[in-house]
């Protein structure tokens, strides 16, 4: 799978969503009524390191990093616990190989906040992260409706 398929699909199934650029890399924001400036986080694809942003070595060739936030109860599930909040330019200690491709786990500075990501998923990974995409794109919706 490639970065374009993963918006797409997102694009195509997700009512309410739009895509935004910006930070180095393409988001996918609810905002059906378009009155926040952006919309709410649902996932967001990034394909090269920023600032604060290394752990993952998105710079190596045609890597690209699909990165979404579920629920605090969904992350404890998947990987026992949240982290604490790492320092600046840090990143989440957690016992994972942020580096690896297509394993879905803990986002290596956002983990936190109950955010996952994928590095460079095939499409039998990307199965198993549609109903998490799912779930963040419900989990968006309840939180826009907070913001509105």
């Amino acid at each position: 799978m490639n970065a374009e398929e993963i918006l797409q699909y997102c694009l195509d199934n997700l009512k309410g969503v739009v895509m935004v650029e910006s930070w180095g890399e393409r988001g996918i924001y609810y905002n059906p009524e378009g009155l926040l400036q952006r919309g709410v986080y649902i996932l967001t694809i990034k394909d090269k390191d920023g600032q604060n942003d290394k752990g993952s070595q998105i710079n190596r060739e045609g890597v690209f990093r699909v990165n979404l936030g579920i629920r605090k109860k969904t992350f404890i599930d998947l990987f026992g616990a949240t982290p604490k909040r790492p320092a600046a330019g840090e990143m989440v200690d957690m016992n994972c190989d942020f580096t690896s491709l297509n394993q879905i786990m803990p986002h290596p500075v956002y983990a936190w906040m109950s955010w996952i990501c994928v590095l460079n998923p095939t499409p039998e990974t990307f199965g198993k992260l549609k109903p998490l995409i799912q779930e963040s794109y419900e989990y968006a919706k309840e939180k826009y409706k907070k913001r509105k």
